[in-house]
């Protein structure tokens, strides 16, 4: 491979001849081979969005000239198309708050900005990488920025993947609404519930999940580019400071508003901590859910098969004829991860100090990480487990039937002492409740068909 040979003020590196990076990219590669792991695409578009409305605000401050500004904006409009997301070589684990990641974008507009003006790469003339590209920035205004952008052009497939979801069990609610089962609480008997019911409440859950994503995102509107280093500005005029969100506004389609607090939003990266604290409520709702389903679905011979998930792969190498609930296996793990994730990234929001955060870099990998794999499992279960759930509808009125806890409709009519005497007999012997209150004398059939028909058990009110 052919290298070019590049400067910076601790010395010559070389460079590969092709790369649209450069020196400090490279420093970066050689000084962070940890994980293998790049940026995620959405922040390198964020920061391609960021470098152009740059410099259109210089230029329309007039700090650029025209030639230079439309250079870099072409250049950086290329880096939010993708053309160039091969070129964005440093790892997630980098130099704090960012600064590799920022210096590669410079970098790489710098030269793609150069070679649109018939330069060579690696010249940096006239297009600087700091002195243009990065013109009255810092990392520690552009990088937070680039995040919250990041999360936003995530967030509207992170909330549709959730709505399709909400509607799949909507669906299901709906579809076995007339379907009668067991309720359990502590994982033992109670009183009856409808199967659609229970499918309707998880759409109820993940319907609030999704207002509370929301609601947390909106804290990611409020930016702080044009704080530059700590937040007081410094090298950012007042024409800039303006006209830079008014573009990150028109080039990006969020509802952006400057910072209250350029300070305080430089120090503190709790918007990002409520935005993941609204994933992990999310993850948590899933795994209880998929813990339902695969419970639920548990069998087919042995376990309570209410209902049948969809047989998408045979489950064992070893065990013909056996299929596993993979769908919602897989989903746990997502969640799983998330959480892990939201545990980096509440670490990495206390770990700010005076007048910035430099674990901002290992946020930024693990909000972005959790709100794309929360999307794709959300979608795989929505499609590939949900859609297709079949209940068993004999097996749980069969269940229903012989819970013990149709006594507790006998409470308000023999009292509660005497209904626990009948639950208790009907343990030890096998006999259903209605059974032994009708050998027992104590209602009349009438009576009984009223109080212990499970349909009217799952409805508001006293059985009369």
């Amino acid at each position: 491979m052919s290298e070019r040979t590049e400067k910076d003020f601790l010395g010559e590196v070389r460079v590969p001849e092709e790369a649209l990076y450069g020196v400090q990219t490279m420093r970066a590669v050689e000084n962070f081979p940890i994980s293998g792991l790049r940026a995620h695409p959405a922040l390198i578009w964020a920061i391609g969005i960021i470098k152009q409305a740059a410099a259109q605000a210089h230029l329309a401050a007039g700090e650029l000239p025209e030639e230079l500004a439309r250079a870099i904006s072409q250049a950086a409009a290329e880096v939010v198309a993708g053309l160039h997301n091969d070129q964005f070589v440093v790892d997630v684990y980098q130099a704090g708050a960012g600064t590799s990641f920022n210096m590669n974008a410079n970098e790489v507009i710098a030269n793609r900005a150069n070679e649109l003006l018939g330069g060579p790469r690696g010249a940096y003339h006239p297009v600087h990488s700091n002195d243009h590209v990065n013109m009255a920035q810092s990392t520690n205004d552009v990088f937070p920025t680039a995040m919250r952008l990041a999360a936003l052009r995530l967030r509207p497939d992170l909330e549709g993947a959730v709505a399709e979801l909400q509607e799949e069990f909507k669906k299901k609610a709906e579809e076995f609404k007339g379907i009668i089962k067991s309720g359990r609480t502590h994982l033992q008997d109670a009183v009856p519930i409808r199967l659609g019911q229970e499918f309707g409440a998880y759409a109820h859950a993940l319907s609030k999940c999704r207002a509370r994503i929301s609601r947390a995102c909106q804290g990611l509107q409020e930016v702080g580019l044009g704080g530059s280093a700590v937040g007081t500005g410094l090298n950012a005029s007042f024409a800039y400071c303006k006209k830079v969100i008014e573009e990150l506004r028109r080039l990006s389609g969020f509802d952006l508003r400057p910072a209250e607090d350029y300070i305080e939003l430089m120090q503190n990266t709790d918007a990002f901590v409520e935005v993941s604290a609204a994933l992990r409520t999310l993850a948590l709702n899933l795994l209880r859910i998929g813990g339902d389903l695969r419970l639920l679905g548990s069998g087919p011979m042995t376990g309570l098969a209410e209902i049948e998930l969809p047989p998408v792969q045979p489950g064992s190498s070893i065990m013909p004829g056996k299929v596993n609930p993979v769908i919602a296996e897989m989903t746990a793990m997502v969640c799983f991860q998330v959480l892990g994730n939201d545990t980096a990234i509440a670490a990495a929001c206390q770990a700010g100090q005076l007048e910035l955060n430099v674990m901002m870099p290992v946020m930024a990998h693990n909000l972005l990480g959790s709100m794309m794999i929360l999307t794709n499992s959300l979608r795989i279960l929505s499609e590939r487990c949900v859609r297709g759930i079949i209940a068993n509808e004999a097996r749980c009125r069969e269940y229903a039937e012989r819970s013990v806890g149709l006594a507790t409709a006998l409470g308000p009519k023999l009292g509660y002492h005497q209904a626990a005497l009948i639950a208790k007999e009907a343990l030890s012997t096998g006999k259903s409740i209605r059974q032994l209150v009708e050998e027992k004398g104590l209602l009349s059939a009438e009576e009984l068909n009223r109080l212990l028909s499970p349909e009217g058990l799952t409805d508001p009110g006293v059985p009369e």
